[in-house]
């Protein structure tokens, strides 16, 4: 098993260790309650514009005026599905002769039903990206019965392709977790390597379905020649609402249909105009400017924190160690009194929103899917609102040093994680 910098095993299923306030996912759920908490708190007591999502997640329901009437189960569909589908296939390079979609309530939805679908039990899935697979991934494989092999990059992806038996599946993730991207040169052997093999192969394109072609130039996540993928529809240049778009080989994706009806996993077809308005609204420039926008946080973060702070060619991360370091660091402390990472992480980004409203990514995802306060995809007229680079930096910094007023109290930590008090 994996462990993190300070010795502690990584829990099953996740890059990070749980400790004892943050035991499992249903604190992870208890700690969301109370972020909500504090949003109702702040609209209430200073206004719904002092709250602010620089988490890089945009999941709202946005559709014009004038499609309000087709929020419907079954007028949605009927009308609009037929150019919803062009517009996905477009978006991800799909071929219409060849291809379909479908739309999952969450992306997570969507890769579970995938493997469910292409994978039996006791067969062996392995997963490829640049740093690791998230854990939709992973879990999705072991509720699918499969033997599950992680590997990061091209070469260990050989070797697990070369001594594996009985692959069926291989779950490639373009951009990891970790926001490190694979190279076309490597997809395309990935693929290739795979299909030669006869496995088929899933792309988890949550972010990369546009990164990967506005920031990097790469194909479109169907051109990529994958057997089917899908991608989230809250991220990076696509405004929400929160679902799953899947594409790729129609008989491949009919199936996936049927097995989504039957889990009852599939999105409600009244959001449809909300998804339509998403896709068409999407401009790759927009991707772009987030990315901008977002280099320009990392600048005045890495002013304060220096070295503390890990760039990547998109996004910065504050990794959960040195969170925990960071905090141990200015308490005086010599340990770090039996908080994990993950803790640090979850207890800043809560203070960041308690005292400055400013919603990070942390709590987005239920497991988290890294210890890391993440700076990302920053929305250039947010960040102004709240009033620029510098002051999001000083509230970065100031939440340290809260932070590290109460990292040796475990009931102080408690309550501002869940709200416990006497």
């Amino acid at each position: 098993m994996d462990k993190d910098r300070f010795g502690n095993t990584h829990a099953p299923e996740l890059p990070y260790a749980h400790g004892g306030i943050i035991r499992d996912s249903q604190d992870d759920h208890r700690k969301l309650r109370e972020a909500w908490r504090h949003i109702a708190a702040r609209e209430k007591s200073h206004g719904l514009n002092t709250v602010y999502n620089l988490s890089g997640l945009e999941r709202r329901y946005e559709a014009p005026p004038d499609t309000h009437h087709l929020m419907d189960d079954e007028l949605a569909p009927a009308l609009m599905g037929r150019r919803l589908e062009e517009l996905a296939l477009d978006h991800l390079g799909g071929n219409p002769a060849a291809d379909a979609i479908m739309i999952f309530n969450r992306q997570t939805a969507a890769i579970l039903t995938a493997t469910l679908t292409l994978v039996e039990p006791g067969q062996t899935v392995i997963g490829v990206s640049a740093t690791g697979s998230h854990p939709c991934v992973v879990r999705a494989a072991k509720r699918a019965g499969a033997v599950f092999i992680d590997t990061s990059g091209l070469a260990a992806f050989e070797t697990a392709l070369a001594t594996a038996s009985d692959v069926a599946l291989v779950s490639l993730t373009r951009l990891a977790v970790s926001y490190e991207i694979l190279n076309v040169s490597e997809i395309e052997k990935i693929v290739g390597l795979a299909h030669n093999k006869g496995a088929r192969v899933l792309v988890d394109d949550a972010g990369g379905a546009r990164v990967g072609p506005a920031i990097f130039n790469q194909p479109r996540m169907l051109e990529l020649g994958v057997d089917v993928g899908s991608t989230g529809l809250d991220k990076y240049g696509t405004i929400g609402p929160r679902v799953g778009l899947m594409g790729g080989r129609r008989e491949l994706v009919e199936k996936m249909r049927a097995l989504a009806f039957e889990l009852g996993v599939e999105a409600r077809p009244m959001i449809f105009p909300a998804i339509l308005h998403s896709l068409e609204q999407y401009d790759p420039a927009r991707v772009r400017e987030l990315v901008s926008t977002t280099k320009n946080v990392i600048t005045a973060v890495k002013k304060r924190l220096g070295n503390r702070v890990t760039e990547t060619p998109v996004i910065a991360r504050l990794e959960g160690e040195d969170i925990l370091e960071i905090a141990i660091e200015r308490a005086g402390l010599n340990d770090r009194t039996g908080i994990v990472p993950i803790e640090a992480s979850a207890a800043l980004s809560m203070l960041l929103l308690r005292d400055y409203g400013v919603m990070t990514v942390h709590f987005a995802g239920l497991p988290p899917g890294t210890s890391a306060l993440l700076i990302k995809f920053v929305v250039p007229e947010t960040l102004q609102r709240f009033g620029g680079a510098e002051k999001l930096a000083e509230a970065i910094d100031a939440s340290l040093d809260a932070l590290a007023g109460i990292i040796g109290d475990e009931k102080s930590f408690r309550s501002l994680l869940y709200g416990e008090h006497d």
